[in-house]
């Protein structure tokens, strides 16, 4: 692939990702991509298979922004607890990061690929996965560190704490109320500090 090729196909993504984060797979049309890049029909498929192909690649773009900062705010200096606070900040300006994106990824896309779209359904539920085990690693090294005491084992607690963020994710955006993600963060803070905090 030439740097032109793949200037182009990174551009089509770039633009594209937010529009199939919003309006989902059935709801963007081919209108709706050429009129956002500027580029043919013919230009766009010539640079992917088709349009399964390009929402994956879109999804990817959007899920590979989310995974780099979530690694940021888990990589923070200090312990455990310092850790989970870092990630726990992020979450409570969460709305707003996504906001280019078109809104959530995992919620938008995870929702919207249920039955209309496998492989894009299976990228979201590995999505889902690493975040769960970048957690619980934290969580396990704080632990092995004598750091913080877990009630169950670290995975159980990062599925159940990402379950409280993406419900929490999922309420405001619904409602278009961020009071359901501001207080979530504010529970979770102290679930943390009183059942976790050595």
């Amino acid at each position: 692939m030439t740097k032109k090729a793949e200037r182009t196909t990174a551009y089509i993504i770039e633009t594209v990702a937010p529009i199939f984060n919003k309006f989902g797979y059935v709801g963007t049309s081919m209108s709706d991509l050429t009129e956002a890049t500027g580029l043919t029909k013919g230009a766009i498929y010539g640079n992917f298979e088709n349009k399964e192909t390009l929402a994956l690649s879109a999804f990817e773009y959007n899920q590979n922004h989310l995974l780099a900062i979530i690694d940021e705010k888990l990589d923070v200096e200090g312990s455990a607890l310092d850790k989970l606070y870092s990630l726990l900040r992020f979450y409570r300006q969460y709305d707003v990061f996504t906001l280019p994106f078109g809104g959530c990824p995992i919620l938008n896309v995870g929702v919207d690929a249920q039955n209309n779209h496998k492989l894009l359904a299976a990228a979201v539920k590995e999505t889902i996965k690493e975040i769960e085990g970048k957690i619980a690693l934290v969580l396990e090294n704080g632990v092995n560190l004598n750091e913080i005491h877990l009630p169950v084992p670290p995975l159980q607690f990062a599925k159940q704490l990402f379950t409280m963020l993406q419900g929490a994710i999922a309420m405001s955006t619904m409602t278009r109320d961020r009071k359901y993600l501001i207080n979530t963060i504010a529970y979770l803070e102290h679930l943390v500090q009183r059942e976790i905090k050595k």
